[in-house]
């Protein structure tokens, strides 16, 4: 029988042995700007924590503002993982001002990345332009045939784009946060970076001007399987305790994203070639991937209120290319995409580059790129 004396010897030892041992290490904070990015942070991570996801389903990254709650997560973060200011532009000063020195990890700037540029004007050529096999020539991206397009009218949305929230519920002025980022601008010169530093306000990045680029980058699944890599080369920097679970982790990441790969290319191969309008220019990495048949897009960028020769221009183009639908995102109101349909023979789809539907996780990457095949696939093979 145990003695109440022996009882609390053992208590004793237990603790003291605790002691010894050390608290159990902790896994690093990190913090995620959209679903698709957080959810391959989250399958590096599975296992060891969670990493806390800023832009939430509903919400653009292009409008959204910081909240406090959102400043205090960069204030202590050991990882701020993200893809660059020409997505999340509101995160360019937090990211100095808030965050350590060493968290920020924008992922555009990894060695290795497929990039494209921003293309410019509503309507671009669809298959006249080279797709290649899988196309990963970074640079060449001359051949769309912007002549005639008005830059006037970039001016023109500029001008708009301020008005023209598009009933985001992430677009409103959280004054506190910018007020919390403003108290913690140390008047540090660093540069936010991923891993050796970069100038996260302008610069370049393989000789491309950062501004010009494509942001949406993980809509290449090699990309997807170059950054999950890369994520768990940096985490088990942070954390060697966990480094073989974040390698493993990746790994398994990794060769289920290749098989996903070629479950979507079987799934698009029979319209590959059909033509279609997108709401705004997100799409141009799973495009050339895929090989599929984009012909413009109503908007360059969400926040910009197109002008009238833009609507024309893509409506034109619908016409002339006989395009099959007209896609618009769950983020953004319907309107502009029943305007361009009008006396025209295109369906209108939908088309969701983040996800909003899916639970953030790991499986929200793979579950919104087979969405994005299905949903393409069931618009453009619909017959009248």
């Amino acid at each position: 029988m145990r003695t109440p004396h022996r009882a609390a010897w053992l208590a004793t030892s237990l603790l003291a042995a605790s002691a010894l041992a050390g608290p159990a290490k902790a896994a690093p904070e990190v913090v995620a700007t959209v679903k698709p990015v957080h959810s391959l942070v989250s399958a590096v991570m599975d296992g060891v924590g969670t990493p806390r996801l800023l832009v939430e389903a509903g919400q653009s990254p292009h409008t959204y503002s910081l909240t406090p709650s959102d400043a205090g997560a960069l204030e202590g973060a050991d990882l701020v993982v993200w893809v660059g200011p020409s997505l999340e532009s509101f995160l360019v000063r937090p990211v100095r001002n808030i965050a350590q020195e060493s968290a920020s990890f924008p992922l555009l700037h990894l060695d290795g990345l497929n990039l494209l540029r921003t293309r410019e004007g509503g309507a671009w050529e669809g298959h006249a332009h080279d797709h290649g096999s899988g196309g990963h020539d970074a640079h060449d991206h001359e051949d769309h045939d912007h002549d005639g397009h008005d830059h006037e009218e970039h001016a023109h949305e500029a001008e708009e784009a301020h008005g023209h929230e598009q009933d985001d519920p992430a677009a409103h002025d959280h004054a506190d946060a910018h007020d919390h980022a403003d108290e913690h601008d140390h008047g540090h010169a660093h540069e936010a970076h991923a891993g050796e530093g970069h100038d996260h306000a302008g610069g370049e990045v393989q000789g491309i001007p950062e501004d010009e680029l494509d942001p949406h980058v993980w809509l290449d699944p090699d990309n997807a399987q170059l950054i999950l890599q890369a994520l768990a080369d940096r985490l088990a920097e942070l954390d060697p305790a966990h480094a073989e679970t974040y390698q493993a982790n990746a790994e398994a990441a990794v060769q289920r994203i290749a098989e996903l790969d070629a479950t979507i290319a079987e799934t698009i191969a029979p319209v590959q070639d059909v033509p279609y309008v997108v709401f705004h220019d997100a799409y141009h990495y799973f495009e050339q991937h895929y090989a599929t048949n984009a012909v413009g897009s109503i908007t360059l960028s969400p926040e910009r209120k197109p002008g009238a020769k833009r609507l024309t221009e893509v409506r034109d183009k619908i016409t002339e290319l006989d395009a099959r639908c007209v896609f618009r995102e769950p983020q953004f109101a319907p309107d502009l995409v029943a305007t361009v349909v009008e006396n025209t023979q295109a369906r209108i789809g939908t088309l969701d580059p983040l996800g909003v539907d899916h639970t953030a996780g790991p499986d929200a990457y793979p579950q919104t790129m087979r969405d994005l095949a299905t949903d393409l696939r069931n618009c453009l093979s619909a017959q009248e």
